[in-house]
C-alpha cells in the first residue's frame, strides 16, 4: 500500500490544496495526517474540514490539542493564534457544520499503530509535545536511546517541521542525504524515525511545502512550491495573527 503522509498543516490552505494535488499524481491508496491541521495559519476551518475529506486518519498535534483546550507552554504568538483560530470554528453559524467539525477535531487520534510502524505528532515517548530535533542525535544519546525503545522498528512523525531520518546509530540525515531521488530504503536491523516535515511551515530553510509517501521497501520525501504571497497576505490582514508568523514562511523557518 503506497501512503501519503502530510503533518503540520497549520491553517495553510494553499500550502495543503497544492500538496494534495501533487500527492494525487502519485497514484496513492491513502493519505494520512499527523497532526497539527490548526494553530499560525489563516484558513483553519478550511484545513480542517479537506482534512476531514482526504486523510484515512489524523492525529492530535500540540497546536491543535491547544485550540481545542488549551494553549500550555506555547510562545505569545502561538497563543494568541491558538485563541484566534477557536473562535473561528465557534463562530460558524450553522450547527450541523460546527458539530461535524468538532467532532473530527475530537476524535482525533494520540497514536497510530499498523505493522512494525508507531505514528505520533511528536515523540513515541510523548506523542503530543516531545521535539526531536536533528542535533539531539548528536548532542543526547540518552534522550534518543530512550526514544528508540519505544519503537518496535520504524515510526512516523512530524511537529519539528524538519524533514530526515534519524537512525538508531543514533544518528540524522536529511533528505538530500539519505540516498537517491531523497528515498530512504528500510533496511533490516535497522530502526529509524522518519520525520516527514511540514505542509504549512517548513523549518528547513527550504519554504517548499514538504511531505512524504511511503511504500513497503521505504519513505521518499517529496517537496512543492505553492503561493506563499497568498497565505502571508492573508495572515497580514488578521489582526490576532502576528506579521512574524507570514515573514517566516518566505525563509523557511
Amino acid at each position: 500500500m503506497r501512503t501519503a503522509v502530510i503533518s503540520d498543516i497549520h491553517g495553510n490552505l494553499e500550502a495543503l490544496k497544492v500538496v494534495l494535488a501533487d500527492i494525487d499524481e502519485r497514484s496513492v491508496d491513502r493519505i494520512v495526517c499527523l497532526g497539527d491541521v490548526l494553530g499560525y495559519g489563516p484558513d483553519p476551518v478550511a484545513c480542517a474540514d479537506l482534512v476531514a475529506e482526504r486523510c484515512e486518519w489524523c492525529l492530535m498535534g500540540n497546536h491543535d490539542f491547544g485550540v481545542l483546550y488549551e494553549p500550555t507552554n506555547f510562545n505569545l504568538a502561538a497563543e494568541q493564534a491558538c485563541y484566534w483560530t477557536r473562535r473561528q470554528f465557534d463562530a460558524e453559524p450553522d450547527e450541523e457544520s460546527k458539530t461535524r467539525r468538532l467532532t473530527f477535531l475530537n476524535q482525533l487520534r494520540v497514536r497510530v499503530e499498523f505493522d512494525d510502524f508507531v505514528c505520533v505528532h511528536a515523540s513515541p515517548r510523548r506523542p503530543i509535545n516531545e521535539y526531536v530535533f536533528p542535533e539531539d542525535a548528536l548532542n543526547s544519546p540518552n534522550k534518543m536511546k530512550q526514544i528508540f525503545d519505544w519503537i518496535p522498528k520504524y515510526c512516523l512523525c512530524g511537529h519539528t517541521h524538519v524533514p530526515g531520518v534519524f537512525t538508531d546509530e543514533p544518528e540524522f540525515y536529511p533528505p538530500d542525504e539519505i540516498g537517491d531521488d531523497d528515498r530512504y530504503n528500510f533496511i533490516e536491523g535497522e530502526k529509524a524515525i522518519i520525520n516527514v516535515g511540514s505542509v504549512g511551515q517548513p523549518r528547513d530553510l527550504d519554504p517548499r511545502a514538504a511531505y512524504a509517501v511511503m511504500d513497503e521497501t521505504g519513505v521518499s520525501f517529496h517537496r512543492v512550491e505553492y503561493n506563499i504571497e497568498e497565505t502571508a497576505a492573508r495572515i497580514r490582514a488578521v489582526p490576532e495573527l502576528n506579521n512574524w508568523l507570514a515573514d517566516r514562511l518566505f525563509e523557511g523557518r
